[in-house]
């Protein structure tokens, strides 16, 4: 495998740097001796950094795509013996309404899963814990009662700050 391919490969692994060589916020000295490494190419890391440079080249422009998404909070919600009745199910757990203490919030509209792992990060980097998610028609995050009026503002700022892919 050749340096430029090993470089791509270990900038794919990490979906955080990805973004950022399409965003042009990257350091590639900085980021190539964070990957030098898993490449193996010791203390010499000019070749990975312009394998780097080369490569955010390819990439496109990082752009955002404001969604339209209805953001909906839904309170009480627990774990379900009827899957049939609940809101989320995710393997065996089910969330239904008038069940627990818990705080379902809902996205119904134009999201995806590009859509989900930006709300994902938005609300990890926020520290808010899940405790369950899931998108189809709609995306669906479960979170503890005192979190659940900061994540409905997390999750509508989210959705108005998901990259653009190219199709």
């Amino acid at each position: 495998m050749s340096l430029a391919e090993a470089t791509r490969n270990a900038v794919r692994r990490r979906p955080f740097l990805l973004e950022a060589l399409r965003a042009d916020v990257v350091n590639y000295t900085a980021a190539a001796r964070f990957l030098a490494d898993e490449i193996d190419v010791g203390d010499d890391t000019d070749a990975v950094s312009t394998a780097l440079s080369r490569f955010a080249d390819e990439l496109p422009t990082y752009e955002i795509d404001s969604r339209d998404a209805r953001v909906t909070m839904r309170s009480g919600l627990g774990r379900a013996d009827d899957p049939a009745d609940s809101l989320l199910v995710v393997g065996d757990a089910g969330f239904a309404p008038d069940s627990g203490s818990l705080t379902g919030v809902i996205a119904a509209g134009d999201v995806d899963c590009v859509a989900f792992s930006v709300v994902l990060s938005r609300l990890v980097a926020e520290d808010v814990d899940v405790v369950a998610t899931g998108v189809a028609e709609s995306l669906v995050v479960v979170v503890e009662r005192r979190d659940g009026a900061n994540a409905v503002r997390f999750v509508e700022d989210a959705l108005d700050a998901v990259p653009e892919r190219d199709d």
